[in-house]
């Protein structure tokens, strides 16, 4: 009788997992999870245990020792040391100049070398226009330079000083005399104006070795100045097309060659002449006469 009741057979165990388990494989699915497993953790332990190390100051102070060794084994090597500087385009007491702002102790490795700055600082010089600094095989500091060439003497309320033919500063003056192949210009503003006194000046040499200069007078216009203190008045506009009338009338009636003070030009359709003071009472003697 006992052997007729049914046992009830086992359950079977469900194959579905437990919701932790799904979890964790929707977890492994996902890029970012994965990423972090493979790079974050190594990251995150290895940053820990590099914290820890160098927690200590004297690991710290060894590192840093050992770098800066193996940094100066290699800055110091033959092939990098700098052992001389060669200027080209630059000589005299530019070239002094250019050795004074760079106060270098050869040799010296070329690691140590701020060329940009070097540079910057020989642009700075007055009579440098441009200026080039390389390192050239074999260890040379090469400097290549453009200097300033002055064209002209320039009379201000500083004194005298050379300029460029951009009216750039190139050096100062002592004397006049220094340098009697360069014209000489004068005034406020004349420096602005360099090429017009130079296309001036051209058109003057025509009446020799009586100009002595141009004149920018209150940075409007020019004068030229001759000797016995003649002056030729020009206009703001058309300066030299009145120079050359009055060369013409030069050389046709040789007015500059008589007791003229000042031949005046401003008015185009009306030039005055001023006699100088002595012609002047010289000439009413005669009138009243």
């Amino acid at each position: 009788m006992l052997s007729m009741i049914r046992r009830p057979k086992p359950a079977k165990s469900d194959p579905a997992p437990s919701r932790w388990a799904w979890r964790m494989q929707r977890l492994m699915l996902t890029p970012g999870f994965r990423l972090a497993l493979r790079a974050g953790v190594p990251f995150c332990v290895t940053l820990l245990a590099g914290t820890i190390y160098l927690s200590d100051e004297a690991r710290r102070g060894a590192i840093a020792q050992a770098v800066a060794d193996a940094r100066a084994s290699i800055e110091e090597r033959p092939e990098f040391m700098v052992k001389l500087m060669a200027i080209d385009g630059a000589e005299g007491q530019l070239a002094a100049d250019i050795r004074g702002v760079m106060p270098l102790d050869f040799p010296q490795s070329s690691f140590d070398l701020d060329l940009p700055t070097l540079r910057r600082d020989i642009i700075g010089l007055s009579g440098v226009k441009t200026a080039n600094v390389r390192i050239r095989p074999g260890g040379v500091l090469h400097v290549d330079v453009t200097p300033r060439v002055p064209v002209a003497v320039w009379r201000n309320e500083d004194g005298l000083e050379l300029i460029d033919e951009g009216g750039a500063h190139v050096a100062v003056v002592t004397a006049r005399g220094d340098y009697p192949g360069l014209p000489l210009i004068a005034g406020q503003g004349a420096a602005r104006h360099v090429p017009e006194a130079l296309q001036l000046l051209r058109a003057a040499a025509a009446l020799g070795e009586r100009v002595r200069g141009v004149v920018r007078v209150s940075d409007r216009r020019w004068d030229v100045v001759l000797d016995r203190d003649q002056r030729i008045m020009l206009p703001e506009t058309g300066a030299l097309p009145a120079l050359e009338r009055v060369i013409a009338l030069e050389r046709a009636e040789e007015v500059l060659t008589r007791d003229v003070a000042r031949v005046d030009m401003r008015l185009g359709q009306r030039p005055t002449i001023r006699m100088n003071a002595d012609a002047n009472e010289a000439w009413w003697n005669v009138k009243t006469k």
